[in-house]
């Protein structure tokens, strides 16, 4: 049974505003990173990549290796979320017949987090994404020799 409006209303754990400052807070603390990480694969991505997008005032903040991999720090509205989106590796040792698995399928990952997250955390979501962005099969470039 739901609680009537006037009871419910007061039950909104975080409001839109403060969640706002809370994601404000976080791109802060995250955006060295993402600006090293702009550095640090500048030239290793398609053109017009890496680049830190979004706007943390209007809930989302992170940064796009290429089309394909990216990490957001996001709000609903009612709580913060760090959005991950990469490629699924065309080689899997676990797909098999019975757990069919398409390759190069895009995969969104939503996690949900606190304000409080330590920039150990935020760095190991960094990481994880530039994990699968580095392992993933790329085209071979041939040059003569």
């Amino acid at each position: 049974m739901d609680a009537p409006p006037s009871i419910r209303k007061g039950m909104a754990s975080v409001s839109n505003e403060k969640l706002l400052f809370q994601l404000s807070g976080l791109a802060n603390r995250f955006e060295p990173m993402l600006e090293q990480t702009m550095r640090d694969y500048a030239g290793r991505v398609p053109e017009g990549y890496p680049n830190i997008s979004g706007d943390a005032a209007r809930g989302s903040y992170g940064i796009q290796l290429d089309p394909s991999f990216a990490l957001f720090l996001v709000t609903d509205g009612e709580r913060l979320f760090a959005d991950m989106t990469y490629r699924s590796s065309r080689t899997d040792a676990r797909s098999s017949a019975g757990r069919e698995k398409f390759s190069g399928m895009t995969i969104f990952d939503r996690r949900p987090i606190e304000h409080t997250i330590s920039d150990q955390e935020l760095r190991n979501l960094l990481a994880e994404l530039l994990a699968r962005f580095n392992t993933q099969p790329l085209l071979i470039h041939i040059t003569d020799t």
